[in-house]
């Protein structure tokens, strides 16, 4: 079913101007560049069911916005039938995969963004991501059968989402040092806006949970989109050393998300 079909009728204005599919990414989310003139808005729009992501999304852009921390502002929420739809104003930039002949400056603006994300006091922040909140979600996941078993990471190709799922019970690392993360810290998530931190975007996963579940996803989104290399002179940016135990872990938790 194409959503843009399903548009409601409180989106309808912007049924006649041009949409520009946002295809980076691998969120079960359709999304399109909405040009508005001189600036543009996002309209997302995702299958609506029980365990969809876009109710916990429209929640924490409103908290981000409190913080005044750059994401994009909410402009419209439409819970409908079959798609639920998210209305929000572009941040300013371009996603960190558009500096890949810009390395250094990639690295900086992530470990920027990262840092100032992490400033902000957990004790302002709503949205518990403990490990006993987010495995109880990863189990809902495994169980309601929305795990993509051909996607996981070499570590896990060939496990069943139940496998992923027991490893991850049987392994959890103590939480010693939480913070407010964004839950899903890969490129395509953090902008640059020149060669300074802009914004993020994709924040229906943020809450306080252990800082390794943000650095552990960027160093493997570092890792893949530049090598090793980059992997080392992003942490000493971000100011942290490599945690081989809690990198496993928070890659392997994110299989089922």
């Amino acid at each position: 079913m194409n959503p843009r079909e399903r548009l409601p009728h409180q989106l309808k204005s912007l049924q006649a101007r041009e949409w520009e599919p946002v295809t980076i990414g691998e969120s079960q989310a359709s999304v399109w560049r909405i040009p508005m003139g001189e600036s543009a808005l996002f309209l997302k729009a995702e299958p609506a069911h029980d365990l969809d992501e876009m109710g916990d999304e429209l929640l924490r852009l409103d908290y981000l916005a409190e913080m005044g921390f750059p994401a994009p502002r909410v402009v419209d929420h439409v819970i409908g039938d079959d798609f639920n739809w998210l209305l929000m104003t572009a941040v300013k930039g371009r996603d960190l995969t558009h500096l890949g002949d810009e390395p250094q400056v990639l690295i900086q603006v992530l470990a920027d963004g990262l840092k100032r994300l992490h400033a902000l006091d957990p004790a302002n922040c709503p949205f518990d991501h403990s490990l006993d909140l987010r495995l109880r979600d990863a189990e809902a996941n495994v169980m309601a059968g929305r795990i993509d078993e051909t996607d996981f990471d070499d570590e896990r190709m060939g496990w069943t989402a139940q496998q992923v799922f027991d490893w991850l019970a049987s392994n959890r690392p103590e939480e010693t040092n939480r913070v407010v993360t964004h839950g899903d810290a890969c490129l395509p998530n953090f902008l640059a806006d020149g060669t300074r931190f802009g914004g993020v975007v994709d924040c229906a996963r943020l809450g306080v949970a252990d800082r390794w579940q943000d650095l552990a996803l960027a160093c493997r989104s570092l890792e893949f989109n530049g090598g090793e290399n980059y992997v080392a002179d992003f942490l000493a940016a971000y100011g942290a050393e490599f945690d081989a135990e809690r990198y496993a872990y928070y890659c392997a938790l994110d299989e089922l998300f």
